[in-house]
């Protein structure tokens, strides 16, 4: 097999990998959401209820949730599927003649991350702590990453568009920063923990700016003094999460501009029309009602994002 043909199959098998990841993204989504209660009936008195009944050390069945069942198979057997894909891919990169350097670390870049949400998988099954998902997230966003990039033909002027990969890397990391507080603050059940931005500042002045708040292995707890089911710590989450959106759309507007001028138009586009539609979901989250469609377009805008970035690098 030539060099060529060998770069060709990589790619196909990676954007194959791609695909099934984003689906796989999509699902855990789904499952998460649905596990905290978002969208349940009647709401919002429902929200959370699994949460509580196991701190009251009642049995859940969350199979009597419509979908949850059919979702979690077909997620088990995706990820099987592109688990056996990136091995595939790992195996190809190493044995392809002559080796590319660039293929091969982005190949066991991938394969080391999932193999690290496979053992996460094992290791936390059952546990009830936003770090879990949080690392769920940032892991699937990575394997996203690293397949996308691997999927996309090797740029030939890289060094002329320094600073535009400067920015995207920039902005990847700010949107990673971004993934992960929205995993605490999706996990950590703070859909309620405040309003708007001053109530938000409020409660966190209340409960005096500590940082323990973002705990990520700290199993949250409800205002039993609430009707509704609130997280009175989640505060912190949601006003951070907050912020960094703002600093998300600055360095993801740079980017999208250099990106613009360094000729890589369709990148650009695609990159603004991701902001617009993560700004108009997040406000729709918080001025509609969370919904799980919403939250789950939410997810999905910020995969297609990450991979974006990662393109860009």
């Amino acid at each position: 097999m030539t060099a060529p043909t060998a770069s060709t199959a990589l790619r196909r098998i990676a954007l194959w990998c791609a695909l099934l990841v984003l689906a796989i993204a999509g699902a855990s989504a789904f499952l998460r959401l649905s596990k905290v209660g978002l969208g349940c009936e009647p709401w919002p008195a429902c929200y959370g209820a699994q949460l509580r009944a196991l701190q009251r050390g009642e049995p859940i069945d969350d199979a009597a949730v419509q979908g949850v069942a059919a979702v979690r198979l077909a997620h088990r057997i995706i990820a099987s599927t592109a688990l056996v894909l990136v091995i595939v891919l790992a195996m190809g990169a190493l044995t392809a003649k002559p080796p590319q350097r660039r293929e091969v670390a982005l190949a066991l870049g991938l394969l080391a991350v999932a193999l690290f949400l496979t053992a996460l998988g094992w290791i936390t099954a059952g546990s009830r702590a936003p770090a879990v998902a949080m690392g769920n997230l940032l892991g699937g966003f990575a394997m996203l990453g690293f397949s996308w990039r691997l999927a996309a033909p090797r740029s030939s002027d890289a060094r002329s568009h320094r600073a535009g990969r400067a920015w995207a890397a920039t902005a990847l990391a700010l949107v990673a920063l971004q993934v992960a507080l929205g995993g605490l603050l999706s996990a950590g059940h703070a859909t309620f923990s405040c309003g708007d931005i001053a109530q938000c500042i409020d409660q966190v002045s209340t409960d005096g700016w500590t940082w323990a708040a973002l705990d990520p292995w700290h199993e949250p707890r409800f205002d039993a003094a609430s009707a509704l089911p609130i997280n009175p710590h989640g505060a912190l989450a949601n006003l951070l999460h907050r912020a960094v959106a703002l600093l998300v759309m600055a360095a993801v507007l740079v980017a999208a501009w250099l990106a613009w001028r360094d000729g890589q138009r369709r990148s650009a586009a695609a990159l603004l029309v991701l902001l617009a539609l993560q700004l108009a979901l997040g406000a729709a989250l918080v001025i509609g009602g969370a919904t799980v469609f919403t939250a789950l377009a939410h997810n999905l805008a910020a995969a297609l994002m990450v991979a974006l970035l990662a393109r860009l690098i």
